[in-house]
Order: structure tokens, then C-alpha cells, then sequence
């Protein structure tokens, strides 16, 4: 490993203690499971229920491609994930010309196709940057990583820009963000996500459900606001 790819023992060791005070228990804490994980995992579920490999397949072979949309924007719906133009804009998206079809066969070559993840991932950035548009571009990083991270939450989380480069940044960490999506930023928080959870396997993450929370805690306006009322 780089030392550039190393994390900040000291930075890591002190938001950690910062994640045990908001969560005593850790990933197992009822605040936590109340606050980060039940939605996340309940969304996953209702994912597994509407579009499982299997239901996804014989809706898309049916080119039921409408269906497909709107059960996947019933799933977005139970979370908070999206800004209010990104959940405009991806509606829009999916509701004009060919674009249910372009989401549909796009995400399915990337959930349940076999090949290398880098190409699948970025055929995905190729689709979700030819749906069309009516104001808001549709191709943002949470629009782009939401769905996956949802329903693979083992393979897959979701970049919110302004949280994880703080995160990263606070870890003396080089996530070569930029703000047009990308393979290599992808793959970068990625790596970021694997050496935090290789600092605190004690605490036993599941998967990136909650190592995305705790970047997150260390990175959002939200709990830096939270953290000046404990």
C-alpha cells in the first residue's frame, strides 16, 4: 500500500471516538439503527421485493420499462438520499422519451451482468448520462450511486459529494474527486470505505450501509450540528 493510501491513524482513532459518543454501542446502538440503518435496510428490502434479479429480468426481457421506473422511484422515495431538483430530475428523466428504457437496461447490466466492475460501472455513467433532460441534469454523483448502493449495499455506496470529501479530507485521504462522475473517484471511495472499515472491524461493520454512516458522521453539517448538542 502508498503511504498516500494510508489513512490518518490519529484523525481515524479521534472520529471514532467521535462516532462511539453519537453511538455508545456502535452499528449495534438503537440510536443508530433507528437514525442510519432501518431505512437504508428497509429500502434494500422493498429493492429485493420490486426489482430482484429475477423480477427485473422478466420486466425488462417484457420491456416493461415503465414499471421498472416507477418501482424504482418507489424505492427512492423511502429515503432522503436526493436533493429535491436530483429527485425532479431523475423523475422527469424516466417519464420522457426513451428514458425508462435507457435507466432500465443500464442498471440492470450493472446489478446482475457478469463482467469487470470498473466497465459495468462505467456503461452505467454512459446511461444515466443519456437520459434526457428537461432543466436539472439528471447525471449527478447521488442520482448515480443511489440505486446501486441500495440494492447491493455489499458492492456499493453512494457519494454525497460535500460529506465524503470532507471525510476524506479529515483522513488525509486523496479521493482525486471530481465533479463530473467518474470510474476512478468511484473506485477511490471505495478504497476509502475498505481501509475505514479495516480500522474499526471491531465495531463490526455490515457492509456499506454503515461505513458510508460513518464517513458520513464525520463529514456532514448534520452531525457537526448534532455533535455541539451532546
Amino acid at each position: 500500500m502508498n503511504e498516500a493510501d494510508k489513512l490518518n491513524a490519529r484523525a481515524l482513532a479521534k472520529h471514532k471516538r467521535r462516532f462511539l459518543r453519537f453511538f455508545p454501542n456502535g452499528f449495534k446502538d438503537q440510536r443508530y439503527i433507528e437514525w442510519e440503518r432501518t431505512y437504508k435496510w428497509e429500502a434494500h428490502k422493498l429493492w429485493e421485493s420490486l426489482l430482484n434479479k429475477k423480477e427485473f429480468g422478466r420486466l425488462l426481457r417484457t420491456r416493461q420499462f415503465d414499471t421498472i421506473a416507477t418501482r424504482a422511484l418507489q424505492v427512492e422515495s423511502r429515503t432522503n438520499f436526493l436533493f429535491s431538483f436530483e429527485k425532479m430530475a431523475l423523475r422527469d428523466a424516466l417519464h420522457m422519451g426513451a428514458g425508462a428504457e435507457t435507466f432500465s437496461g443500464g442498471l440492470y447490466t450493472l446489478l446482475y451482468e457478469r463482467g469487470a466492475h470498473k466497465e459495468l460501472f462505467v456503461q452505467w455513467i454512459m446511461s444515466v448520462a443519456q437520459l434526457p433532460r428537461k432543466k436539472s441534469r439528471v447525471l449527478s454523483w447521488p442520482v448515480l450511486t443511489f440505486f446501486p448502493f441500495i440494492a447491493q449495499p455489499s458492492k456499493h455506496i453512494i457519494m454525497k459529494p460535500s460529506a465524503m470529501k470532507i471525510a476524506a479530507e479529515e483522513l488525509d485521504y486523496d479521493l482525486e474527486y471530481s465533479s463530473k462522475p467518474s470510474y476512478t473517484t468511484y473506485e477511490r471511495l471505495l478504497h476509502l470505505a475498505d481501509l475505514t472499515g479495516e480500522a474499526i472491524a471491531d465495531l463490526s461493520p455490515a457492509d456499506y450501509h454503515d461505513l458510508q454512516t460513518f464517513l458520513w458522521v464525520i463529514g456532514s453539517a448534520e452531525y457537526q450540528r448534532l455533535g455541539q448538542e451532546i
